[in-house]
Order: C-alpha cells, then sequence, then structure tokens
C-alpha cells in the first residue's frame, strides 16, 4: 500500500512539474491558473493572382513583394510556397432558367475543360443548377464521365435566375470541404438577379467568412437574342418585324446592378463575358490556367474588430501589373 501511494504521488508530483514547465513557457513567467488551453486563430487567407498589363500570369514574386492592408493598417505577409500543388473544390452553378438553354450550345467544351483538373487526381467538382430555385445536379465527383453526362443533361428551367441563391447555396457546398483544399466557386449565368431570396448582406458575410474564390462566365440575354436572331437559331422568338426594343434592352442592362461581376470582385476572382462557343473556350481555358496560378498569401491580424474589414492588396513595386484578390473579410463572431 505504501509502495502504491508513493508511486502515486511521484506521479503527481512529475504532472505538477510538467504543467509548471509547460505553462511558464507560454505565458513567459506569467501565472498559470488552469491546465486548459484556449487558442484562436485570426490568419486571413487571401488567393492572389498577379497580371501584366497583356494579361500575362506574373510568376517568381516572393512575401516580400505584396502589401496587404487591413482597414487601412500594413499587415506582415506570408506565402504559402506549396499553393500550386494544393487540391482543389470546385462547384460550378449554371443557370438554366430563363434564356439560359440557348447558351448550352456554347458550353459543349466546359467537361474536356475540366477532364485535366480531375484526371490528375488535384480536384473534385459538384455541379449546382439554377432557374427560381437552386439545387444540386451532381455531388462532388472525380469522375470526368460523372460530369460530362450531368452537363450534357441540363434541362431548360422557369423564369427565373436566382444568382444569389445560387451563390450562396455553392459557398455553403464548398465550406463543408476539407479546409485544405483551394475552394473555388465558377458562376455561368447572366448578369442581373432575377427572384433571389437570400439577403445581399448575409451572401456578403458568408463570402467574407469563406475561401472560396469566384470566377464568373456571364452571358447577356439581350445581346444572345440578337446574335441568335442573325443566325437564325431561335425562330421561335423571332418577331415578323425587327426587333427594335434589343439595344435598348442593352443598354438599360448596362446601367443595372451586375450581380456575378461584383461577387467575383469581392474574392478576387475574375469575371468575363461570352458570346459564342469560342468565346466560352477561351475564357474557360485562361481560367484552368489561372487556377494553380495564384499566390496563396496570408496575414493574422491582431485582435481584429468583429464585422467587415476592407483589403487592399497591391505590389510594393507595380509597374503596369495589377493584383486580383479579395476585397473584404468577415471578422468570427459578426455577421
Amino acid at each position: 500500500m505504501k509502495a502504491a501511494r508513493r508511486a502515486r504521488l511521484r506521479r503527481a508530483a512529475i504532472h505538477f512539474i510538467f504543467c509548471f514547465l509547460f505553462c511558464a513557457l507560454l505565458t513567459s513567467g506569467a501565472v498559470c491558473q488552469e491546465t486548459t488551453l484556449h487558442s484562436q486563430s485570426n490568419v486571413v487567407v487571401i488567393p492572389a493572382l498577379v497580371k501584366s498589363a497583356q494579361g500575362e500570369v506574373v510568376y517568381g514574386l516572393g512575401a516580400k513583394d505584396f502589401v496587404v492592408e487591413d482597414d487601412g493598417e500594413e499587415q506582415a505577409v506570408h506565402l504559402d510556397e506549396a499553393a500550386e500543388g494544393q487540391p482543389v473544390s470546385m462547384v460550378i452553378a449554371i443557370q438554366r432558367g430563363r434564356r439560359a438553354d440557348y447558351e448550352f450550345p456554347r458550353m459543349r467544351g466546359l467537361s474536356a475543360m475540366l477532364d485535366p483538373l480531375v484526371a490528375e487526381g488535384r480536384g473534385s467538382v459538384a455541379i449546382v443548377e439554377f432557374d427560381s430555385q437552386v439545387q444540386t445536379a451532381q455531388e462532388f465527383t472525380a469522375s470526368s464521365e460523372k460530369i460530362a453526362w450531368t452537363l450534357k443533361g441540363l434541362q431548360p428551367g422557369d423564369g427565373g435566375a436566382a444568382i444569389l441563391d445560387a451563390v450562396e447555396y455553392s459557398v455553403k457546398m464548398l465550406e463543408n470541404t476539407p479546409r485544405d483544399r483551394q475552394r473555388v466557386l465558377l458562376v455561368i449565368s447572366e448578369t442581373r438577379d432575377h427572384g433571389s431570396a437570400a439577403k445581399v448582406e448575409d451572401v456578403v458575410a458568408e463570402i467574407g467568412q469563406s475561401r472560396t474564390a469566384v470566377y464568373a462566365l456571364a452571358f447577356s440575354p439581350s445581346r444572345s437574342n440578337v446574335l441568335d436572331t442573325m443566325r437564325g437559331n431561335n425562330l421561335n422568338e423571332m418577331n415578323p418585324s425587327p426587333d427594335l426594343l434589343a439595344p435598348l434592352l442593352m443598354a438599360a442592362q448596362a446601367m443595372r446592378k451586375n450581380m456575378p461581376k461584383t461577387v467575383a470582385a469581392m474574392t478576387g476572382g475574375e469575371y468575363e463575358m461570352f458570346a459564342t462557343g469560342k468565346n466560352f473556350d477561351l475564357r474557360m481555358i485562361d481560367f484552368s490556367n489561372h487556377l494553380h496560378s495564384r499566390y496563396l498569401l496570408s496575414i493574422e491580424p491582431k485582435n481584429p474588430h468583429a464585422g467587415l474589414h476592407r483589403l487592399k492588396v497591391r505590389l510594393r513595386n507595380a509597374g503596369d501589373r495589377i493584383v486580383l484578390a479579395r476585397e473584404s473579410y468577415w471578422a468570427a463572431g459578426a455577421k
């Protein structure tokens, strides 16, 4: 009994000494009041793409070349050197409502463009389709066959184009993917939202809290209508006389808010328009090339205030080079 008691006392003493030393190291001499440790990470990850004035990707930069300001205050910048090989989780949100089905033939090359991503084993893709409602057409998969089959099976939708709802839905899907993966949302839609129920401020908060980069390939229904009329591809929509309203619709549309462009800018993604199958393929080639060409920057603000923070990312010696990076983030505990 005495031997057992002495053994227990020795174990208790060793445990006490270990806790004391461990707390002393953590607090640099402060009193350790409890052995339960709590930590909070304030790391903000900022994927950044650098392009020349000619649109070419700029490589070979280091952390010292970047300036990141959080609400106007410059931060210490870190650069993840392994970002190029980071696996990717991607959601493709495709509009099928309104006049989007006329764009389907121009997207024929989409599945082929995605083949290298999944074939290399570095990516998984999910497909979301939307009109006035949003739904998952294909869960995350690394199967080129499943992706091609789903894209081929897209059907026309109703009269809605709930772009904001689709963005919110897709970002939530990506938030459930492993944190070590690059999260990318590709939105293929028209420029205007029609019928979303989500609140803009809620989606802004969710995007700000996410590490998702949004890319947008947009089409103009009115411009597409004009081009299809010239090609004779929409005989069921043609009027007996020329559609004189189309140019007016195009002008009116240009004055309205461009939803996918705004969301892409917020996350540091890219926004492009397409009007033909060739345009679409070229945009997709750029998108694929840029996917693994981003610098993975990060900052660690000390005690950031709750809520929206404005980010500004630039080069110390920019010259004619531009940086595409997220413009804001939401600190923990705010929405």
